[in-house]
This record gives C-alpha cells, sequence and structure tokens, in this order.
C-alpha cells in the first residue's frame, strides 16, 4: 500500500501524477487527507481523500509520498500522524518520496544525511542543512528515498516510484504508453 498524503494547500499536480502513474502500474495507492476528508490544493482545487489520516495503518504500508507546495509541506510537517508515518517507513526499511518542497520534511528528520537527494531550489538548503547531498537531477533514488525537484517533474517522480515499486520494465511500459520523454 502506497499512501499519498494531501494537505490543505498542497501541489496538485506532484499529488495526482504519482497517483495516476502508480495505478497505471496496478500499485494499490490511496489519497490520505492529513486537514481532512476534502482537501484543497494550492491552486484552489479541492480533492476528496480516499480516507483520512486517522484511518491510515502503517500493516502494509510499502510507501508514503509526500507532496510540495505550500501551505502544503508546512502543513504535513506539522501533523503528529504524518511525522508518525515517516517515522514508521524509516524504521521498517519501507520507501519514503517527497517532491518539490517536501524533502525538507526529511531532511529536518535528519533522514537524508548522507544521501543523493534533491528539491525546489528554495528548499535545497534544508537538504544541504540536513546532510543531504545536493544532486542536480530532477529526479533522485538514493536507497529508499526518492526525492524530486518539483512540480515539472511530477510525472518523472511518478515513474521512478513505479520502478522502485514493481519494475523498471512497468515503468518503462507506461512510460511508452504515456509518450514521455525522459528529461
Amino acid at each position: 500500500m502506497v499512501y499519498v498524503l494531501l494537505a490543505e494547500g498542497f501541489e496538485l499536480v506532484e499529488a495526482l501524477a504519482p497517483v495516476d502513474i502508480l495505478r497505471r502500474a496496478k500499485v494499490e495507492v490511496r489519497t490520505v487527507g492529513v486537514t481532512g476528508k476534502r482537501v484543497a490544493a494550492s491552486n484552489g482545487v479541492e480533492v476528496t481523500a480516499d480516507l483520512e489520516i486517522a484511518q491510515a495503518e502503517t500493516t502494509g504500508l510499502d510507501c508514503v509520498v509526500l507532496p510540495g507546495g505550500l501551505p502544503g509541506t508546512l502543513n504535513l510537517e506539522k501533523s503528529q500522524e504524518v511525522q508518525a508515518l515517516v517515522d514508521a517507513c524509516a524504521k521498517n526499511g519501507k520507501l519514503l518520496a517527497a517532491i518539490c518542497a517536501a524533502p525538507s520534511i526529511l531532511a529536518h528528520k535528519g533522514l537524508l544525511k548522507g544521501r543523493n537527494a534533491t528539491a525546489f531550489p528554495n528548499f535545497q538548503k534544508d537538504v544541504a542543512e540536513g546532510g543531504g547531498i545536493l544532486s542536480e537531477n530532477y529526479v533522485v533514488q538514493d536507497g529508499l528515498f526518492i526525492t524530486g525537484r518539483g512540480m515539472g517533474v511530477s510525472v518523472q517522480f511518478g515513474l521512478k516510484l513505479a520502478e522502485a515499486l514493481t519494475s523498471k520494465e512497468t515503468a518503462d511500459a507506461i512510460r511508452a504508453g504515456i509518450q514521455f520523454e525522459t528529461l
């Protein structure tokens, strides 16, 4: 099971592009409303989450995805339930993925220390201050951590998630099917 966490002010494309790609890859994925069942993206579009954070369980959890956006990232980081899910993934060797501003959440917890990572330029200092090794790549996987630079690479980020959770062949088939050209 993959949880894509949605907090008020999240970046719409960074959340839903990975959901679309993971569902194409036949990965069980659920959107989780951190600030309620209906969550407004940073651009005002409202999304009805599959479940609320109180319903999220760590049993069977394979990955947590943290979309960026403001104030979405700040709302994710201040949630104790989000912190507990991130901690459970880190403790149990499960995949953690964050894009745009959200890698700062992982950096603040010290999870990116000594790891290659990226973030939106305004948040790269958080990665570096947290001991992360900044990469020039738009999407970076280092072990169980996948980070992405921003909304413009949301599809590439989703394809990297699909590859990590299924196989390169599955991700390549989706890439071909959606006519995505690698950056």
